[in-house]
């Protein structure tokens, strides 16, 4: 039996370095999708089953070429998670409007290219899974996120346009809003003294995505937010 393929975008050493090690160990082959290319080499290494291919996701050519990769090598996929991200912080006035542009080319376009070019497979076989990870700015634009939260929303809203379009056609799209902050070296460090509960860990997110891929398609979830139980929301 041909195992089961996954691509996972924005690889690096938290969120996506779980998804990729959670597909791996459901019995996926997974494509781990990022610019930095050690890093990648690095965690080929360790996670069996997976494959690197560095891969700029803003740029339309180079999803391009890294799909009629991973489709020669691996297969086409049968789950997509769009984890790459790009962010700054600043006032509308304060931020640089190119800065920007490029969060909403990652955030946004990146989106749309990697859906554009793995759907049509999905459709044809029947079934498919596409995530895309988000967080809170996805629903309100606070003050200091003018660089950040407009792509962040218009990713959502894409995501829930392309869900309304492929769920017929028997693939579940499905957008995880992580209301926390991600149990990551340098968020410990800016968020000293926080208790471990303050976090959210990268394996619960990694968890939360793998169970999105096994649901019966009669209960089928878009929008999932997950915050650690005691954050105020």
């Amino acid at each position: 039996m041909t195992q089961p393929v996954s691509i996972v975008s924005g690889v690096g050493p938290g969120t996506g370095a779980a998804l990729a090690r959670r597909f791996a160990a459901g019995g996926y082959r997974v494509a781990m999708l990022a610019r930095d290319a050690e890093r990648l080499a690095r965690l080929e290494r360790e996670i069996a089953g997976s494959k690197a291919y560095p891969c700029d996701v803003s740029d339309a050519g180079q999803i391009e070429a890294t799909a009629d990769r991973i489709e020669r090598e691996l297969g086409p996929p049968d789950a997509l998670v769009h984890n790459a991200v790009g962010g700054a912080f600043g006032s509308f006035l304060e931020i640089d409007p190119a800065v920007l542009n490029r969060n909403f080319q990652v955030n946004t376009m990146g989106l749309l290219y990697l859906a554009r070019r793995f759907a049509p497979a999905m459709v044809r076989a029947g079934h498919g899974t596409i995530i895309v990870t988000g967080n809170t700015s996805a629903l309100r634009g606070k003050a200091g996120f003018a660089g950040f939260a407009p792509t962040k929303a218009a990713q959502r809203i894409l995501a829930e346009a392309i869900a309304r379009d492929l769920g017929p056609k028997g693939v579940h799209v499905a957008y995880i809003v992580i209301d926390a902050v991600i149990d990551v070296p340098r968020m410990r460090e800016r968020f000293k003294g926080r208790p471990d509960e303050f976090f959210v860990k990268p394996a619960a997110i990694a968890e939360e995505a793998w169970h999105l891929t096994q649901q019966d398609r009669s209960a089928w979830s878009f929008n999932v937010e997950l915050r650690p139980f005691g954050e105020t929301w």
